[in-house]
C-alpha cells in the first residue's frame, strides 16, 4: 500500500507542470489564454508544447536620443576601427570618383537607350515585320530598360549627395 501511494505521489508531481500550463489560443498572429476571446474570434488550440510569449517594448518617445545633440546618429559602431580625418577625406574622395564614373557611364547608355527606343517607336527587326506582337514585347522591354536605367541613375546621384562635399 504505501508503494503504490509513493507511486500516485511522483506521478502527480511529474503532472502538476502540466496540469498548471493552461490552455492557449492561437487568433492569427496573436495568442490568448482567454478561452471567450478565442470563441468570439475562431481561434485555434495549441497543442504539443508549452508557449512562451515575450511583450515587445515600446520605443523611447526620443527625449534621451534629441538629448545627445544628434552624436548617436554620426558615431560609428562599437567595434569599429577610427579613421583620422584625412583618411576619411580620401576614402570620400574614392567614393565620389568612382560614384562620378558610374554615373558617366549609366547616362551615356541612358542616351543610347533612349537613341534606340526613338520616342517608343524603334527600327523593326527581322521576323518583327510579320509577328507584330514580337516588336510590342521588344519595345515593352526596352521601356522597362529605360526605366531601369533611369532607376539606377537617381540612385547614383542620390549615394553622391550623401558624401560630403569636395574640399
Amino acid at each position: 500500500m504505501k508503494i503504490a501511494s509513493l507511486f500516485f505521489l511522483a506521478a502527480s508531481l511529474a503532472a502538476l507542470p502540466a496540469l498548471s500550463q493552461e490552455r492557449v489560443w492561437r487568433c492569427g498572429n496573436e495568442y490568448t489564454n482567454n478561452a471567450t476571446v478565442a470563441q468570439q474570434k475562431g481561434c485555434k488550440v495549441l497543442e504539443g508544447g508549452n508557449v512562451t510569449v515575450v511583450q515587445g517594448t515600446k520605443p523611447s518617445g526620443g527625449g534621451s536620443a534629441s538629448s545627445g545633440s544628434g552624436s548617436a546618429a554620426t558615431r560609428a559602431p562599437a567595434g569599429s576601427p577610427r579613421v583620422e580625418g584625412v583618411d576619411q577625406r580620401a576614402r570620400d574622395g574614392e567614393a565620389r570618383s568612382v560614384l562620378e564614373a558610374e554615373l558617366k557611364k549609366a547616362e551615356a547608355r541612358q542616351a543610347e537607350l533612349q537613341k534606340e527606343y526613338n520616342n517608343g517607336e524603334p527600327e523593326k527587326q527581322g521576323s518583327e515585320g510579320r509577328n507584330y506582337q514580337k516588336y510590342l514585347d521588344r519595345v515593352a522591354e526596352m521601356k522597362a530598360e529605360l526605366a531601369r536605367n533611369e532607376s539606377d541613375i537617381a540612385g547614383i546621384r542620390r549615394e553622391l549627395g550623401r558624401l560630403p562635399a569636395k574640399q
